[in-house]
């Protein structure tokens, strides 16, 4: 920049940086993490060239759910439905109905709370195989609760028909993305974009649809989470075992239809259950074990790590997810005071 002063010579000035907060980043990878570059774009490019029946739509929202790599793979299979989510999964339906199979985008408290009707009669009602794609489910933005989904679950498990996955990381998205389109019925996934960490490549892991895993064994805890804290459960529960705590890991990245055999045949010990999701503690996992141990006859304290049942601040991830409970350091701080 360049600006002339009443004595005549020209004095340079640096461009001032354009300021950025890490509340406008939706990322919750850890500095110097193993990351991936949209994992789902690339999954549904990788599913559209082995299946033509696939197309992918958006709510003007395709740069921002990591649609615009398969728009741009495919754009004569691409549909832009601009600002209208309602329009979006009516059509995505129509689509359904005639035989394609539609992924359609949007974040999810635009899915959740604007079009839920249309998906529940549009969709689910005739059971139809359409996709829904939520981007910044739960805590993964700091725009605040205009975009925060933090109760898109707890909106989504009394609608008959459909599934919900809440992936951990890349291997997850990967793995799911195919298995949605191959699966009868409207499923809703909890869309990770961006570079997103790549974790269970380490577990000996295999995604399948309505299954849970158990990651890692452990003798003193149990934890039994799904979504990004997975990732957080694996981390605390290394930093555990410095306490001398074993710590066992279950990943349910299904929550409906839920896998209550293989849950149930982990928590049903001495051993302390935790909860972990990045959701409401209202209607998501938390309940979800604890309705299923119940209808089972298992008497168990169930510890639950999720967001409190309020509207969250705005501001930077790191900030909220140890404001909320959600970091590490808080895990193992609950766990250790529950023990």
């Amino acid at each position: 920049m360049t600006a002339t002063t009443a004595a005549g010579p020209t004095v340079k000035t640096a461009p001032k940086p354009k300021l950025k907060t890490s509340a406008m980043i939706a990322s919750f990878a850890d500095p110097g993490q193993k990351t991936t570059p949209a994992p789902f774009g690339h999954a549904l490019v990788k599913a559209a060239q082995e299946n033509e029946k696939i197309v992918g739509l958006t709510a003007d929202l395709g740069k921002y759910t990591d649609m615009h790599i398969f728009a741009k793979a495919f754009p004569e299979r691409f549909f832009q439905m601009g600002m209208a989510e309602q329009l979006l999964f009516g059509a995505a339906a129509g689509m359904a109905q005639t035989g394609v199979v539609p992924f359609a985008s949007t974040y999810s408290v635009f899915a959740a709370r604007r079009a839920y009707d249309f998906l529940c009669l549009d969709a689910a009602e005739p059971n139809l195989n359409v996709n829904i794609v939520g981007g910044l489910p739960g805590l993964t933005t700091g725009y605040g609760p205009s975009h925060q989904a933090t109760e898109d679950m707890a909106i989504f498990r009394g609608m008959p028909n459909l599934t919900i996955v809440d992936p951990c990381d890349s291997v997850d998205i990967e793995q799911a993305v195919p298995q949605l389109a191959a699966s009868e019925g409207p499923t809703y996934l909890r869309l990770l974009r961006g570079n997103v960490p790549t974790v269970l490549d380490e577990y000996d892991y295999t995604f399948e649809l309505g299954k849970a895993k158990v990651l890692r064994g452990g003798n003193d805890v149990v934890f039994v989470s799904s979504g990004l804290m997975t990732m957080r459960a694996l981390q605390a529960a290394k930093e555990l075992a410095a306490h001398n705590v074993d710590v066992a890991v279950v990943h349910t990245p299904t929550i409906k239809p839920f896998d209550a055999e293989t849950v149930l045949g982990e928590i049903n010990t001495d051993r302390l259950v935790v909860t972990l999701e990045n959701h409401t503690v209202v209607g998501g996992l938390f309940e979800t074990v604890a309705a299923a141990a119940a209808r089972a006859g298992v008497a168990k304290r169930i510890l639950p790590v999720a967001l409190p049942d309020e509207f969250l601040h705005a501001g930077a991830l790191p900030t909220l997810h140890e404001r909320y409970g959600l970091s590490v350091d808080r895990i193992v701080a609950a766990v250790l005071g529950a023990l």
